[in-house]
């Protein structure tokens, strides 16, 4: 069947060596695990985001890196991933780390990974931290259901476009950004999602100077407008969490896409006429009381 692997296939699988992805502490070194410190002392070839990153950590780690250690970034991700498939291929072990997180997460790796399951080497993983799960975990935010959708596009009309998108999503969604774009990205989402749904910065997870910060979208773009003197600059890595969408702004968008507008009132087609006891003409998506958390 197309997709499985043919006998001749698994034993060339089995000579191959193996691609690990290790992740690495999203803050203080010492959140490694004992596994990570004895595969960096182990590897004989690494593939690291930041090579100096990953020589600190070992360092920090008290590790002997006896490896070689070559540059895998974004900016040479596509033109390094056919020489390490070799390398794969020729036997070699390698073990793949980013600066902080789990690879491939919006971060190097999804293409080396995608060519060695292709080619039906083997791929398994080192796990540990990632920003996406902690700030989730942090954020007191419904976990039941999340989307994470990486870092927003640049583009003001791309950005709007995808926040439009998401603005009815019931999931909770994550997202990356960079500190001088907090606060557009805030008042975005906003914009979008409306002012007042529940959000949370997260700066610097783990970190010394770590800060959580919990409001409401209008809240938080207010202070991140603020931040660095009225520059708008937050200073860290950040990760946001936005709630999605309650029960009842569900009920009142399925109403506006469902109910004709009453006919002796201003209400327009498809949308509730004024007298609808649900929120009245114009109640939008994101409104309403926020959704307590599952238990359990």
């Amino acid at each position: 069947m197309p997709g499985l692997q043919t006998g001749r296939a698994r034993r060339e699988a089995d000579e191959s060596g193996v691609l690990t992805l290790a992740a690495a502490p999203i803050g203080r070194a010492e959140d490694a695990s004992a596994r990570l410190a004895t595969e960096l002392a182990e590897a004989t070839l690494i593939a690291a985001e930041d090579t100096r990153r990953v020589r600190w950590l070992a360092a920090s780690l008290n590790v002997e890196l006896k490896a070689r250690v070559v540059s895998y970034y974004d900016a040479v991700e596509t033109r390094r991933t056919p020489g390490l498939l070799e390398n794969l291929r020729a036997g070699q072990d390698i073990l793949l780390i980013t600066d902080a997180g789990t690879p491939a997460i919006s971060d190097p790796g999804y293409r080396l990974v995608a060519a060695a399951a292709a080619a039906g080497l083997r791929v398994t993983a080192l796990p540990g931290p990632s920003a996406v799960t902690t700030a989730l975990a942090v954020s007191g935010l419904p976990t039941d259901r999340f989307c994470f959708e990486g870092f927003p596009p640049r583009g003001k009309g791309q950005r709007a476009s995808r926040f439009t998108e998401l603005a009815a999503d019931a999931r909770t969604q994550v997202y990356f950004e960079a500190g001088r774009r907090v606060a557009v990205t805030l008042a975005g989402l906003a914009a979008s999602h409306g002012g007042d749904r529940r959000a949370v910065v997260c700066r610097e997870l783990t970190k010394t100077h770590e800060e959580i910060v919990r409001g409401t979208l209008a809240e938080l773009a207010a202070w991140a407008a603020a931040a660095g003197g009225g520059s708008g600059a937050v200073r860290g890595e950040v990760t946001l969490v936005v709630a999605g969408t309650d029960r009842r702004s569900r009920r009142l968008a399925r109403a506006a896409r469902d109910t004709p507008g009453d006919a002796d009132g201003p209400g327009l087609p498809g949308l509730p006429g004024p007298r609808d006891v649900r929120g009245g003409l114009g109640a939008g998506v994101g409104r309403g009381a926020p959704e307590p958390p599952p238990g359990g």
